[in-house]
Order: structure tokens, then C-alpha cells, then sequence
């Protein structure tokens, strides 16, 4: 972690940087793909369930995401040969022996992302019932891995994409478009890999785990509808470009057909596997809190909203604890994860965890008070950081921290006070992670 030194200005700063970097590592896929997936000679072994390669003629590793570079290597290195052959697209190049490593871009997607998923579908067009796919399903791949319907081009998703993340929508509402102006989103890539078995390696970044919802879901059945996602372009005033609003309506018309449900054949021989979420960094970051001598508290994995109002009760959870031991005695780390959001009216710099640090920081009083707030992979919003690390004294203006959030610029006014957390692209993404450390603990 970049500026570490600089960081740990207490033992309560080095704490919660300790937290955060145990919960990345822990949701690392190299980590998380070797405890999950491993070969005995013919048998290969996904959690509890086995598959007899002997069964099948290939063996093909497709799909993406911010994670998908590193699930790719760490399955090479458990698989080696035995894998046929495939495409993954990521937005990290990763040096890869047998499965195509395409770079797109996120979170608006590119020209590279598009032929990622054309290579992808070519690849499956030819999976019959001795193919095994292991789809390779992690967050990001949302934009990474953009296939447009017909009739869509890709200039006009990226606008869709673009006002649609500006807009203060949920996740899943800004999935259920995508999902109904994609050719692999909401099951449609199971359907493309029809009959072939179907493996998901999934590494989630959405509260809950929701599988329809996570990369919108590529091999997971889909209950979002055309109207659906209508209603979310009206609801937050997206004014969509024709081509869009006219494949929606004609999906509420019946003329296109619906993405496939549970009911599905497509998914008689599909089987996701959860490898890593939000709760496996909130465990790691709580043993490390644990062993250096505090009391910890996991207020929620699925913390949602906007990120400045989720600070202040994050914080006030903090100050409850000092004042009255509820709901945890100090000294002590309260963890949180989920996925924040911003609704963007400034043309400032920064993400939802800077946002969530800078506005907590203009809550912060207690002495020794620390806060922590990173996306775990390595970059929040538009900005190449990790999120932020706050005190009592970060804000040292009140009135430009103010403004700060009110354009959406938290970027500058943090990295003026030394306050931003660097990591680097970190190989993973599974959420956003808090840390508040209250008080100090002796190991």
C-alpha cells in the first residue's frame, strides 16, 4: 500500500490501514480460487462439488471483470493444459498461457470490451454437452464485457452507461438496463454456452450476493423485465438515445424476447459458485482487529445509499459506542461493507469513498476517532485511489470541505491534507470497506 508510513500516523491510523489490507488480500482471486477450486487427476473440485473431465472434450475459461485477470492465472495454475482454450476480459492486461486476456475499459465500456464479447461468443458457439465452461464472473464485468443488442451501437450504451451512473441509481436498476441492451447480460451467456456445463466463478460486488445482479448476471437467470428497466430510464430522467428507448419498448411490446428465467433450459446444467464477497474482507479486517486487542463490530455487509448520509451514521454508531459501550465497548473497530452510491452535480473529482471519508471527517470529534473507506479495487469512482483515511483533524475548513461535497470534488480537498489511500490496482473487487477505529487498544 502506497504512503503507508505517512498514514499510520497513530497506532489507531496503522489499524485501520491493517484492516484494509487484510480484507483486500483475502479477496484476492489467487487466494480465493485456490481455496475454492482444485484438481485430483481427472477430478476437478469447485467447493463441494466435482467434475469427471473425463466427461468432457474441453474445457473453456470465458467471462471477466475487474477480478477476471487474476481468477484467470490462479485457474491456469490449478488446471494448466487441461484448459482448452478462452477469453476473458478485464481492465488489467494479465500475462495469461492459455485464455485470451482481452483489456476493455470501466466503468463506461470501449470498442475493446465489444470484441472481447464477440471472441467470447465465437468460442461458445461451438460448446456442445462435452464442453465445460467455467465462466468467470466477477465485478465490472458490467461494462468490461459489453456485447450490444441489436440495433444498439456502442456509442449510444456508453451514453446510456454514462448517465446512468451519474444518475444516483441502485446497482441493480442500472443493471436491469444493461441486461436488456446486452447479448450476454441477464443468462444470456449460459444460453450462448447451451448444452455445454456451465461452472461460475463468482467473486461478488453487490450486497446480497444477488447472482442476477453481479456483472448483471451472465449466467444466472434473470426476473428483471423490459418494462423494468424502462421505468428505471424515466425514473431518474435519463434522456436515452432513440435506439435504446426503442429496443425497450419494443420489449415491452413482445416484439424482443425477454431474457431467460429460472425456469429456463439454458440453466438445466449451470451451477454458480460464490467464491469471495463482501463479508470475506469484513472477516479478514475483523481477525486483524481482533489480534491487535480490540472489540469489533460488523455493522452490515450490504450498507447502501448515498455515501456522504451513510458516513454520519457510520460515525455516530462510533460516538454511541464511545458514550455508552452500545453496541460494542471501546476500544473498538466497527467494520462495514456494501456498495455506496453518489449522485453527481459537480463536475469535481473523487468516488463514493472519498465522499463517505471527507463527509465522516466533518462528523469526526472524539479524539483517536479513525476512518477508513476504500473500494477494494483499488479505485474509487472516476479517480485512480482507493478511497481515504480520516480524522478529528482532516478538516481543517469547514466551509471548503462543504463545498468540496457539494461539487462532488472530495479528491483535491483529501489529497491536500495527505489524506488519500493508495493501493493500486489490486486484482480484486468485492464491495467497498469501512474501518472506524475508536479509541486505542494494547495489543
Amino acid at each position: 500500500m502506497e504512503d503507508a508510513e505517512t498514514l499510520a500516523a497513530t497506532p489507531a491510523h496503522e489499524t485501520a490501514l491493517a484492516c484494509i489490507e487484510a480484507g483486500i488480500d483475502a479477496a484476492h482471486p489467487e487466494q480465493v480460487v485456490h481455496d475454492s477450486v482444485s484438481l485430483d487427476g481427472d477430478t476437478l473440485t469447485i467447493r463441494e462439488t466435482t467434475y469427471d473431465l473425463t466427461d468432457y472434450d474441453r474445457v473453456l475459461v470465458v467471462g471477466g471483470g475487474k477480478a477476471g485477470g487474476g481468477v484467470t492465472t490462479a485457474l491456469e495454475s490449478v488446471l494448466g493444459d487441461r484448459i482448452s482454450g478462452g477469453v476473458v476480459v478485464t481492465r488489467d492486461p494479465e500475462e495469461t498461457e492459455y485464455v485470451d486476456v482481452v483489456v476493455g475499459s470501466h466503468p463506461v465500456p470501449n470498442e475493446a470490451g465489444v470484441e472481447g464479447a464477440r471472441q467470447i461468443l465465437e468460442l461458445l458457439a461451438d460448446a456442445d454437452e462435452r464442453t465445460l465452461v467455467l465462466g468467470v464472473i466477477t465485478g465490472g464485468a458490467s461494462a468490461l464485457l459489453a456485447a450490444p443488442a441489436e440495433g444498439i451501437s456502442l456509442a449510444d450504451l456508453q451514453q446510456t452507461t454514462t448517465d446512468l451512473l451519474e444518475s444516483g441509481a441502485e446497482i441493480d436498476e442500472i443493471n436491469a438496463v444493461r441486461k436488456h441492451l446486452s447479448a450476454v447480460k441477464g443468462g444470456q451467456l449460459a444460453r450462448e454456452a447451451s448444452p455445454a456445463a456451465v461452472a461460475g466463478l463468482v467473486l461478488s460486488d453487490v450486497v446480497g450476493n444477488d447472482l442476477s445482479v453481479i456483472a448483471s448476471g451472465p449466467t444466472a437467470p434473470d426476473d428483471s423485465t423490459f418494462a423494468e428497466a424502462l421505468d428505471v430510464l424515466n425514473h431518474y430522467g435519463i434522456d436515452a438515445p432513440q435506439s435504446v428507448r426503442d429496443r425497450l419498448e419494443s420489449g415491452v411490446a413482445g416484439d424482443v424476447s425477454e431474457t431467460p428465467r429460472a425456469d429456463d433450459p439454458v440453466f438445466e446444467r449451470v451451477t454458480n459458485y460464490v467464491l469471495a464477497d463482501g463479508f470475506t474482507a469484513l472477516d479478514a479486517a475483523q481477525s486483524v482487529a481482533t489480534a491487535r486487542g480490540y472489540e469489533t463490530c460488523i455493522l452490515s455487509s450490504r450498507i447502501r445509499g448515498e455515501a456522504r448520509e451513510a458516513a454520519k451514521s457510520h460515525v455516530a454508531v462510533g460516538e454511541e459506542a464511545a458514550a455508552t459501550g452500545n453496541p460494542v465497548e471501546t476500544p473498538a473497530v466497527i467494520l462495514a461493507g456494501g456498495e455506496t452510491t453518489v449522485t453527481v452535480r459537480g463536475d469535481g473529482s473523487g468516488g463514493p469513498n472519498q465522499e463517505f471519508a471527507l463527509a465522516a471527517a466533518l462528523e469526526l470529534d472524539e479524539s483517536g476517532t479513525v476512518l477508513g473507506a476504500v473500494d477494494t479495487d483499488g479505485r474509487d469512482g472516476g479517480v485512480d485511489v482507493a478511497g481515504a483515511l480520516v480524522d478529528g483533524e482532516t478538516v481543517d475548513d469547514v466551509t471548503a470541505a462543504r463545498e468540496a461535497l457539494a461539487t462532488n470534488d472530495a479528491f483535491p480537498y483529501l489529497d491536500e491534507r495527505g489524506a488519500i489511500v493508495r493501493t493500486g490496482p489490486t486484482g480484486t473487487n468485492v464491495n467497498d470497506l469501512r474501518v472506524l477505529v475508536v479509541g486505542e487498544a494494547s495489543e
